[in-house]
């Protein structure tokens, strides 16, 4: 182990105090822990550039008050048992002022630093969680996608591990991606116009600073994805929340001065509500006379469970001004950190770009890994799978709730997604989910300005039938 220590060769204080102190002050403040070895004398005076009998006086004052230990033939190291009084802050040592420089923030910068990200609730003993709405990975072929990953860990292609040209991503997946999102979304596009990215998160990210400018207006959802609306405040645009009804989003009612909307069309998050073909149609042609972009965020419209899937916005018309973005996160597990942007084909240079400035490239192996997930037809006996399963324990949730709560529960939405929304007449929901150990997350912050009372998001998906059961009937007690 190499320590760095600054030694100042002018000093009146001599070397072997010097860094005496060094080790002394980084034991006492956790720099070095309790047990860690510590470098042999001839080794650290070789990488500080001094005498070893400087380094070894060192050694032997810091053992002698019983800061390091010395054990025959295994080495020398931090103390295991520091004498209490040595660790009592009195003792130890004072950081004295440094006159840090103050760096000022830009205004994007302050704005990023003033988001509080939305809490993700952590899994508790003993506690039924409806806060999630994430796939079950329960449920995801593990051994299988190990095997896809180890099939090109295996490989000779060692270009896998290293720098590629294919900034836009892996072309293999990009194919796959555009004949998966043809099959099953009606998305019209080739493999060139596919931007692999991490997640749908950066390509929220790369849409606000392709497309607005500070103070440009977008037209946002309002109940919205807090995720996308932090975003697009950080970059310095102007959300103009517009109502979602019944129907979803209404042309009418979107500001005239908007460059942008931003729409959940299959599944409006979070009131579950779909957009209709006819309202689709109009969006479009609205942008197309205002010239403007409809940011399409499309993150779990697989799981439909009434009737035939709704066709993406972006197929509905040759050419029309949407960015259709997807993620990989809901159908198969969030931690993969991959999904895509399908940009117009004269956008699609402009994000390649931005995706290499942003990192250079998704991880190759996941992605190669991906492709093959595709290619084979895993990915789609995968979500025929889940979507049974989903769309079971959606039906167990209405029973509970329609048994526990009666015509106080309305649930909002269609019979699509990962979660439903929920609004119950019961002002003391919350105190008694918190008493009987039962998380359940509030509409509320999803919404800009006044929120309706007492609206709540059940997820579903990755709960089991019996916890489901169970967690009602704990908040009807």
């Amino acid at each position: 182990m190499r320590v760095a220590m600054a030694l100042d060769r002018d000093s009146a204080l001599p070397l072997h105090r010097q860094i005496y102190e060094e080790w002394r002050g980084g034991i006492l403040n956790g720099r070095f822990r309790s047990g860690e070895r510590v470098p042999s004398t001839r080794d650290l005076a070789w990488s500080l550039g001094v005498a070893r009998a400087t380094v070894t006086a060192a050694y032997d004052q810091l053992i002698a008050e019983g800061y390091l230990e010395s054990a025959h033939g295994s080495g020398t190291f931090v103390c295991r048992q520091l004498p209490e009084e040595l660790l009592h802050p009195r003792h130890a040592p004072v950081a004295q002022p440094s006159g840090e420089t103050a760096i000022r923030l830009s205004r994007a910068g302050a704005k990023i630093a003033a988001q509080v990200p939305y809490p993700t609730p952590e899994p508790r003993p003993g506690w039924i969680h409806f806060s999630h709405w994430r796939p079950d990975l329960n449920e995801f072929p593990f051994t299988l996608w190990r095997k896809l990953l180890a099939r090109h860990m295996r490989s000779a292609e060692h270009a896998f591990f290293d720098y590629r040209n294919e900034r836009a991503g892996h072309e293999p997946l990009r194919r796959e991606i555009a004949a998966y999102l043809a099959r099953s979304r009606a998305v019209r596009c080739h493999p060139e116009q596919v931007i692999v990215v991490n997640g749908s998160q950066q390509a929220l990210d790369f849409c606000a600073r392709l497309l607005l400018d500070p103070g440009d207006q977008i037209a946002f959802e309002n109940p919205g994805y807090q995720g996308a609306r932090q975003i697009f405040i950080a970059c310095g645009s102007r959300l103009r929340p517009v109502r979602v009804g019944p129907d979803g989003v209404a042309p009418d009612t979107l500001p005239p001065g908007a460059r942008a909307l931003y729409v959940t069309p299959s599944h409006q998050f979070p009131t579950g509500v779909s957009l209709s073909v006819a309202r689709r149609l109009e969006l479009i042609e609205w942008a197309r006379r205002r010239r403007a972009a409809i940011l399409e965020d499309d993150y779990d419209s697989e799981y439909r469970y009434n009737g035939p899937p709704l066709p993406a916005m972006q197929g509905l018309a040759g050419g029309s001004p949407v960015i259709y973005i997807g993620t990989f996160s809901k159908v198969m597990f969030p931690g993969l950190r991959i999904g895509y942007v399908v940009a117009p084909r004269a956008l699609a240079a402009a994000f390649t770009r931005a995706k290499w400035l942003a990192d250079r490239q998704t991880p190759m192996l996941e992605q190669a890994a991906l492709a093959d997930f595709l290619r084979e037809g895993h990915l789609e006996r995968h979500v025929r799978r889940m979507r049974r399963l989903y769309a079971r324990r959606r039906e167990v949730l209405l029973e509970s709730l329609h048994r526990c709560f009666g015509v106080r529960a309305q649930v909002l939405g269609d019979p699509a997604g990962m979660h439903a929304l929920v609004r119950l007449d019961d002002d003391g929901l919350l105190a008694r989910a918190a008493a009987n150990r039962v998380h359940v997350t509030s509409s509320a912050p999803y919404y800009i300005g006044r929120a309706p009372r007492n609206e709540f998001i059940f997820g579903f998906s990755a709960i089991t039938e019996r916890a489901i059961r169970e967690g009602l009937r704990r908040l009807a007690a």
